[in-house]
């Protein structure tokens, strides 16, 4: 009997060039890593002013600083309380949310994407090789903390009632009655806003039904998984 003769093994073809791709790819992340740039250094800037942030008596509270629980808020801008003590300056007053707000959007799926190709380059698109000569993903600190995505988002719930209630707050007119103005709406579709980028999470979509291994069992969860 003949032994078949053995095919010599190839290696792995070596491509020099960084990429095949001859559309503008570098464009994208150009624009993500300005615009969020511009917008982390506003957000940075408006958190630790410490001023103008509460109009009483349209009862316009903005979301940077809700909930306003530090003892030197502006009186009336938390109907919380101001129960956190006094902060120095280099400590925001809403620092009780934000803790919560960065963890849940900086580990967010999207926002993963954006700052992975904008700033690290890992990678910076689709069919573009990396400037990393290893790679190690999201098994070890830090990335291994994206993984709290999951806590963070029940965290996201209970401030998006807050800003709910705020926004709600923001349609009491000067008298206490039923009023409507610039602040009001604004506050309004931030909250709608807001409220669609946590209701479309995928830890939100994973916690109603993604999970489960028969959705004819589970009717209402897989209604709400396709919504």
């Amino acid at each position: 009997m003949t032994q078949a003769p053995e095919v010599p093994a190839r290696s792995r073809a070596q491509i020099s060039d960084r990429t095949f791709r001859k559309d503008p790819w570098w464009q994208a992340p150009r624009i993500t890593a300005t615009l969020l740039t511009i917008w982390v250094l506003y957000a940075t800037v408006r958190v630790f002013t410490g001023h103008w942030y509460f109009v009483a008596k349209d009862h316009y509270l903005t979301p940077f600083y809700s909930p306003c629980v530090s003892g030197e808020c502006v009186p009336g801008s938390s109907s919380l309380g101001q129960w956190w003590p006094a902060v120095p300056p280099v400590i925001p007053y809403a620092i009780v949310a934000l803790v919560f707000v960065l963890g849940f959007r900086t580990t967010c799926y999207y926002y993963r994407r954006a700052y992975y190709r904008a700033f690290w380059r890992s990678p910076a698109a689709c069919a573009v090789r990396e400037p990393h000569a290893k790679y190690t993903g999201e098994t070890r600190f830090p990335l291994i903390g994206q993984n709290l995505h999951r806590y963070f988002f029940y965290a996201a719930l209970l401030i998006g009632i807050l800003l709910t209630y705020d926004a709600a707050q923001g349609f009491r007119g000067p008298d206490g009655n039923f009023g409507i103005g610039i602040g009001s709406l604004v506050l309004l579709a931030n909250v709608i806003f807001i409220w669609g980028y946590t209701l479309g999470c995928h830890s939100c979509r994973h916690i109603t039904a993604g999970r489960l291994k028969n959705f004819s069992k589970h009717p209402f969860r897989y209604w709400l998984w396709t919504k």
